[in-house]
């Protein structure tokens, strides 16, 4: 943590100098607020998803329909995380769609061409918007479905895939996070691990 104008803040978690909606392959995890299992419970090794779960699960796969230059790989929606592998191709990025913003969801059709966000830095077609449009559409379906208590932490975790040893990996720990859910620091019941 570092000083800003007299308030402590917490550095990003960003790798410096990286275009975050450059081409690439991006490990992200996304976490609800407090670690809450809103998404359901394992048992086994196996995740039975609650109707949020479901949701988030179903609203994961419809990322590419929004965004055009994303594709998805290995994923899980956990108790209480999501982890997932986010594709940015860059034979997509050639295209150009403009849609109007809202304050609440940057446009989930603006492509690879950079149009100044007036509510924010995001930059149309990058890893932040794709996320912050995914977790936008989650929240707002929770509120127009009484599920009022639902939310987020406001950051998410990434790690940018340089290899294919770093991918197989990546791809393994994904698989494999519902049979380790009890060891998980994560799991609630963990949580002084």
């Amino acid at each position: 943590m570092s000083l800003f104008k007299q308030k402590y803040r917490i550095e990003s978690t960003r790798l410096q100098a990286w275009d975050y909606s450059a081409a690439g392959w991006y490990f992200v995890t996304i976490c609800t607020l407090d670690k809450v299992c809103f998404f359901g419970d394992v048992g086994d090794g196996i995740i039975c998803l609650s109707t949020i779960g479901a949701v988030a699960r179903r609203f994961w796969l419809e990322i590419p329909d929004h965004f055009r230059e994303v594709r998805l790989d290995e994923f899980v929606v956990m108790p209480n995380h999501i982890h997932g592998i986010v594709i940015i191709d860059c034979r997509a990025q050639t295209q150009r769609v403009e849609n109007v913003e809202t304050r609440h969801v940057a446009s989930l059709q603006h492509l690879h061409c950079y149009i100044p966000n007036k509510f924010g830095p995001l930059k149309p077609g990058s890893l932040q918007a794709i996320i912050h449009a995914y977790k936008a559409a989650v929240t707002r379906w929770c509120r127009k479905n009484g599920r009022n208590g639902f939310a987020w932490q406001p950051r998410f975790y990434d790690h940018v895939i340089r290899n294919e040893g770093s991918l197989n990996d990546i791809r393994e720990y994904i698989f494999n996070n519902p049979m380790k859910w009890e060891l998980d620091k994560d799991n609630p019941a963990n949580l002084y691990m």
